[in-house]
C-alpha cells in the first residue's frame, strides 16, 4: 500500500492502480443475480461523477450530501464527492422532510445525491427550506420520468457531463485526487441527536484512515475478505467499517438486493467480518430461540443438551482457563450437530470477527453467541472518536465489559465518573458551533485533545472498559441505590419477546419501574401456539397471558440484580416506541427525557401504585387505515 496515500480517494487509486485486472471490488444483487464490479470498473464509474460535479460548479471545500439505500451508486457517490475535495454527508433514508432540511441547511450543503422518487419528493416539498442546493441528483430513474424539473438531474447525465471534461482535461481527476491531504474535511456525520438538534461532527480524512487502521491491527482484513454493506450511511459505522476498509485493505463491498433481504443476503454471502448494530443481535437471539422452539423434537433436544456445554466452553474460554478435555469433545460434537448448521443459517459460517455496537449488548447475548462458536466482539466509542474506541481482542473477551483501548487510543475517567477519550480519531470540532467544542473537548498541559463523551464508565484492573451508562441516565433511588437503566434493559432485551425497554426511577422514587414494548412478531407466534385469540397490537399486549409471559422474563433478569434496581412495577406498553414521533434516534437510541415527558402519565401511575391507567392509542388496521382506541393498561406488580 502506498505510504504516502492520505485520503480515502488516494487510497482507492492506489487500489485501482495495483489490483489485478478483473478483481472484484464490490457486488451488488439485482433481480436475484450477484453482479460484479471491478476495481476498475468502479474507479471508472467515480472518476466519471466526480468531474460532472466538478462541470456542474462543485468545488474543494464544498459541503454534499447523499441519501438512499446503500448500494454501488452510493458508494461511488461518497467516494466521488471527497475525491473532488467535497465533505460528505449522510442522511438517513427514513428521515422527515424537516430532519433532512435541518441537516442540509445546516451543513452548507451545495448538492444532494438521492437514489430515488422517494427522497427526491422529500427534497421537492423543502426545496424552498435548503436553498444552498444547486442540485439534486437521483441514480434510480423509476418513478422519475415524468418529472419535468431541471433541479433534478439523472446520475448518467452527471456522468456525461463528467467524461466530456475528462476527454478536455484527462489528467484533471487525478490531480485533485492529489491535491487531498489528511486534514482535509472527509465527512460531517451528525449525531443522533438524544438531547436536542443535532450537531455536525467534522471527521477529517486522517480521523477515518486513523479509525480503520486501528481495526486493521486488532482484525486484519484481506482482499479476498466479504463485507455486506447495509448499515445507514448516515451512521458512522458503515463509512468506516465499510467504505475505508475497502479502499484501505481491499475489502469486497458487497450489497444486499432490498433492505427486506439483509439476512438471506448475508446468508449467502457469508462474510469474514460482520458489524450489526446491538438492536440487530439481539433481535437475532430472538429469531434462534424462536425458532428452536418450533423446531422438530429432534433438534430441540440437541439443541437444549448442547447450548449447555456451549456456554460452559464460552465460560471457561473467558475466564482464562482451558476447558475440560471432555466439555471440548462434547463441543466439538454439538458444533457439528447443532452450532456450526446455526451459524450456517444466520450467515456466520465463515465469520473471523463479528462486531456489536450503539448501544452496550447485554452480557447474556455475548455469552449467547459465543456459546454458539461466533467471534462477536464489542466496540465502544461515538461519532465524535471516529466510530470505535474500544474493541474486544480475540484472547481477551470478556462480557460484561466493551473492552481496552484500540491501538492509539487513550482512555481516562474523570473524577464524575466520566469516560474522556484521547488519540488520532479525535473529531475536528463540531460544524459551526465552537462553544459546544470548546465544552465537549478539553485540552491537556502536553497539548492532548480529550473529548468528553458524557457517559459513565470505569477500568478494571485487565484495562478493559467497563461502560454503565449516560452520565445523566444513572439513576439514584430514594434510598441511595445507584442502577443503569441501560444494563436492565439490555438484560431484558434477551427475552425473544422483549423488543423494547425503558426503566424509570430517580432520587424521590423507592424503586425501579419499566415500560416494556413487546415483539409482536414473536408474542404473536406464542399466542397462535396457546391459542390465544387477538387482533391488534393493542389487544395483544394487554392480554393476561402475555403480561404472565413477560412477568417471567422480568423475574429472571430481577434475580440477576441487586435488591435496591429490581423492577418492581411494569407495563406493556400499547405502541412501540416510533422514531418518526421523535421517542427513538434514527439510529433506534431512546430519547429518554421526550419518552418520561410523553408517557408521564404512565410512570406516575405504576408508583402511585394504580392497577390501570387509560390511554389513547394509535391503531393501523390491515388496510393500511389507522385511527385511535382507547384502551387500559395494566400495571404489574411484583413482589419485593
Amino acid at each position: 500500500m502506498d505510504a504516502t496515500a492520505q485520503t480515502l480517494p488516494q487510497f482507492l487509486l492506489r487500489q485501482a492502480q495495483t489490483q489485478p485486472a478483473g478483481k472484484v471490488a464490490m457486488r451488488q444483487k439485482e433481480f436475484g443475480i450477484w453482479r460484479e464490479f471491478t476495481w476498475t470498473n468502479s474507479y471508472a464509474e467515480i472518476r466519471a461523477l466526480g468531474m460532472g460535479l466538478i462541470a456542474l460548479g462543485a468545488r474543494r471545500g464544498d459541503t454534499i450530501a447523499t441519501v438512499g439505500d446503500n448500494d454501488r451508486y452510493h458508494v461511488w457517490s461518497y467516494l466521488a464527492l471527497q475525491a473532488i475535495g467535497a465533505a460528505q454527508v449522510g442522511l438517513f433514508t427514513d428521515a422527515t422532510p424537516a430532519e433532512m432540511a435541518y441537516i442540509i441547511d445546516h451543513s452548507d450543503a451545495t448538492f444532494v445525491l438521492a437514489k430515488d422518487q422517494e427522497q427526491c419528493d422529500k427534497l421537492l416539498d423543502i426545496r424552498a427550506q435548503i436553498p444552498k442546493v444547486h442540485r439534486v441528483i437521483y441514480w434510480d430513474e423509476r418513478g422519475l420520468w415524468h418529472y419535468d424539473e431541471p433541479w433534478l438531474l439523472p446520475f448518467a447525465e452527471v456522468q456525461a457531463l463528467g467524461r466530456e471534461l475528462t476527454a478536455r482535461e484527462p489528467d484533471r481527476f487525478e490531480t485533485e485526487v492529489a491535491l487531498g491531504a489528511a486534514g482535509d474535511p472527509a465527512m460531517l456525520c451528525y449525531t443522533s441527536g438524544t438531547t436536542g438538534r443535532p450537531k455536525g461532527v467534522v471527521l477529517s480524512h486522517g480521523n477515518i484512515i486513523s479509525a480503520i487502521r486501528l481495526y486493521h491491527d486488532v482484525d486484519p482484513r484481506r482482499d479476498t475478505d466479504n463485507h455486506v454493506s447495509f448499515m445507514p450511511m448516515g451512521w458512522i459505522a458503515e463509512p468506516i467499517l465499510g467504505i475505508a476498509a475497502h479502499v484501505f485493505a481491499g475489502l469486497i463491498l458487497n450489497f444486499p438486493e432490498e433492505p427486506e433481504t439483509v439476512r438471506q443476503n448475508v446468508r449467502e454471502i457469508a462474510p469474514e467480518m460482520l458489524f450489526y448494530n446491538s438492536r440487530l443481535w439481539d433481535s437475532l437471539v430472538g429469531t434462534v430461540q424462536v425458532r428452536m422452539n418450533d423446531a422438530t423434537w429432534l433438534n430441540r433436544m440437541l439443541y437444549r443438551r448442547f447450548l449447555p456445554i456451549g456456554y460452559r466452553m464460552a465460560d471457561a474460554r473467558f475466564g482464562g482457563k482451558p476447558a475440560g478435555v471432555g466439555v471440548r469433545a462434547a463441543y466439538a460434537l454439538g458444533d457439528r450437530l447443532v452450532f456450526g448448521p446455526l451459524r450456517d443459517q444466520l450467515g456466520l459460517s465463515r465469520v473471523r470477527a463479528a462486531y456489536t455496537a450503539g448501544s452496550a449488548l447485554s452480557p447474556d447475548a455475548m455469552r449467547f453467541f459465543h456459546a454458539l462458536g461466533v467471534n462477536l466482539k464489542q466496540i465502544y466509542g461515538s461519532t465524535e472518536v471516529t466510530g470505535g474506541a474500544t474493541i474486544h481482542r480475540d484472547a481477551a473477551i470478556k462480557f460484561a465489559s466493551v473492552g481496552p483501548p484500540a491501538p492509539g487510543i487513550d482512555i481516562r475517567i474523570a473524577d464524575d465518573g466520566e469516560i474522556q477519550i484521547a488519540g488520532p480519531t479525535v473529531m475536528q470540532g463540531y460544524y459551526k458551533d465552537p462553544d459546544t467544542t470548546a465544552r465537549d473537548i478539553l485540552t491537556d498541559a502536553d497539548g492532548r485533545r480529550w473529548f468528553r463523551t458524557g457517559d459513565a464508565g470505569a477500568i478494571d484492573a485487565d484495562g478493559h472498559l467497563i461502560y454503565l451508562d449516560r452520565v445523566k441516565d444513572m439513576l439514584t433511588l430514594a434510598g441511595g441505590e445507584r442502577f443503569s437503566p441501560q444494563f436492565i434493559e439490555g438484560r431484558l432485551k434477551f427475552s425473544p419477546y422483549v423488543r423494547d425497554v425503558m426503566a424509570a426511577g430517580g432520587e424521590t422514587r423507592a424503586f425501579a419501574t419499566a415500560l416494556i414494548i413487546i415483539d409482536y412478531e414473536n408474542v404473536g407466534q406464542w399466542a397462535e401456539k396457546q391459542r390465544i385469540p387477538y387482533t391488534t397490537f393493542v389487544d395483544l399486549s394487554q392480554r393476561p397471558q402475555v403480561y404472565e409471559l413477560i412477568r417471567h422474563a422480568v423475574e429472571e433478569v430481577n434475580a440477576s440484580l441487586p435488591p435496591g434496581a429490581r423492577l418492581r412495577r411494569f407495563v406493556l406498553m400499547h405502541k412501540e416506541f416510533d422514531a418518526d414521533e421523535a421517542e427513538m434516534t434514527r439510529t433506534r437510541k431512546l430519547r429518554r427525557g421526550f419518552l418520561y415527558e410523553r408517557y408521564g402519565d404512565i410512570i406516575e401511575a405504576m408508583y402511585r401504585g394504580d392497577d390501570s391507567i387509560h390511554v389513547r392509542a394509535p391503531v393501523r388496521y390491515q388496510d393500511g387505515s389507522e385511527g385511535f382506541v382507547k384502551t387500559e393498561i395494566r400495571v404489574l406488580k411484583l413482589e419485593p
